[in-house]
């Protein structure tokens, strides 16, 4: 008989945390909806913040596409571009979409990261923001091995809470969705045998899902866009702590 352990020491936002079985379920669902979700949006830059497990751009087709880590994360060395997400190194209303998957969790200051992703957008260019659901199953494990779990170091914000700040900087919600309604075994076999909760959660508790993801649209009143705008190149500001970034082919 298969021994079933709960998740307890290892954070699913840590790159050894994407390893397990309930790390690798939790990405394979947000990277499928994340392939859906910017596929069809269109423009000249798009950066996605932090958590490089995450291909959140992989199907999207900008011209202009960057991945931004934390200059402190000790596995950004390796990313063409590091810099404070306080501070993001783009001038203001430069960015036609901004990713951030877990970014706000992370963050020294989540408002303020969330204000510096309005001011580099442009009007009418999109958020998306991926997170953990406080009030979901995954949150009663993360109570039961509180001071045990890894998952511990990263605060979660509730989607209700998120949404507030978003409508407080002039951002319109266009589409939210829960997901992951798994427990966080760490026995794949057990993880598979619960996947007919993924489509009733879905149904009968879908704000339990253990991780949301939300879109919004940033909205300037008086500023309508008239005509295409020409696709010059972006780049960054000096405030990058390493290299520029690279350009991705579409």
């Amino acid at each position: 008989m298969t021994k079933v352990t709960p998740i307890i020491e290892i954070d699913p936002l840590l790159p050894l945390g994407c390893q397990t079985p309930p790390g690798r379920y939790l990405l394979a669902w947000e990277q499928a909806l994340m392939d859906g979700w910017v596929g069809d949006l269109f423009g000249f830059h798009a950066v996605q913040l932090g958590w490089p497990a995450l291909e959140g751009l992989r199907t999207n087709r900008m011209p202009h596409r960057w991945r931004v880590d934390d200059e402190d994360s000790p596995i950004s060395r390796h990313a063409a571009l590091r810099a404070n997400f306080d501070t993001l190194p783009f001038p203001s209303a430069s960015l036609d979409l901004m990713l951030m998957p877990h970014t706000l969790e992370l963050a020294r200051d989540p408002h303020h990261t969330l204000r510096e992703a309005e001011r580099v957008l442009v009007a009418d260019g999109r958020l998306i923001l991926i997170g953990f659901n406080p009030v979901g199953l995954w949150a009663w494990q993360r109570q039961r091995t509180d001071g045990v779990s890894a998952v511990t170091r990263s605060a979660w914000i509730g989607h209700r809470r998120v949404r507030d700040w978003l409508h407080l900087l002039g951002f319109e919600i266009e589409q939210e969705r829960f997901g992951c309604y798994r427990p966080p075994l760490m026995s794949q076999t057990w993880l598979d045998r619960c996947a007919w909760l993924d489509r009733v959660g879905a149904h009968a508790w879908p704000v339990l899902g253990a991780v949301y993801a939300m879109e919004a649209v940033k909205r300037v009143h008086g500023v309508h866009l008239i005509q295409p705008r020409r696709a010059t190149p972006l780049r960054p500001m000096p405030a990058a702590a390493a290299t520029t970034p690279r350009q991705s082919t579409p």
